[in-house]
Parts: structure tokens; sequence; C-alpha cells
């Protein structure tokens, strides 16, 4: 399993906006091979700062669901209220603990594994 960590700044007043459109583009994702989970947060110390949290069972997974017309389309209505490009870090899901129990993730497969990159 990997996660994926994404940092983005919205531009002033689009909150909302963007909020219903990655909630949006996050109930489609919860339909995709691979989908185990996410999150969407706002900093309390900089409010137009949110990081998106996704968990997947492998990065190929999380690569397919890029290619789907539905992430396409909710990257247009996205790319237009933000400050600037979105960083985001790639994780190995090493332990997964959530009220309905704990669970030890295995290795992900080489290849799959990643490292800080930034994209749009």
């Amino acid at each position: 399993m990997v996660t994926i960590v994404t940092n983005v700044e919205l531009k002033e007043g689009v909150d909302r906006k963007w909020d219903a459109v990655m909630g949006s583009r996050m109930t489609g994702a919860r339909k995709q091979q691979g989908w185990v989970g996410g999150q969407l947060l706002r900093s309390e110390e900089k409010p137009r700062r949110r990081v998106i949290i996704g968990t997947w069972k492998t990065r190929a997974d999380w690569e397919l669901w890029h290619k789907d017309p539905r992430f396409a389309e909710t990257r247009r209505q996205l790319d237009g209220l933000v400050t600037g490009p979105e960083e985001h870090w790639w994780h190995d899901v090493v332990l997964d603990v959530r009220k309905g129990g704990t669970r030890r993730a295995p290795a992900a497969p080489k290849g799959e594994r990643g490292s800080k990159k930034r994209s749009r």
C-alpha cells in the first residue's frame, strides 16, 4: 500500500468551490481500482492551504486514475483555483491503524515506490 501526500495553496476566495470539486474527485476515486481511502485537510494557520492524503494499493492504481476522463475534468476545474504547482510526496504504508482494526501493509513492489515530486 502507498500513500501520497499533496500540498496546494488556493487563490483568495475560492475555498468552497475548490473543496467541492476536490470532494467530487475523491468521491469518484472511491470507485477506482486500488483506492483505499483519503482525507482532505485545511491548515489552521494558513486556511488557504490544503493537504490531500490518498492511499492506494499501488502507485500504478493511482496513475491509472490520473488517466480517467473524470480525473481530467476535475483537474481542469481545479487548475485555475490554485496559486502554483502542487507538491507531493509518496510514502510506503508500514502500518494501517483504523477503528476496525490494525494491519501491517505488505511492502510495495520495486518500481511502485516514489519520492518527492512536483506536478499539476
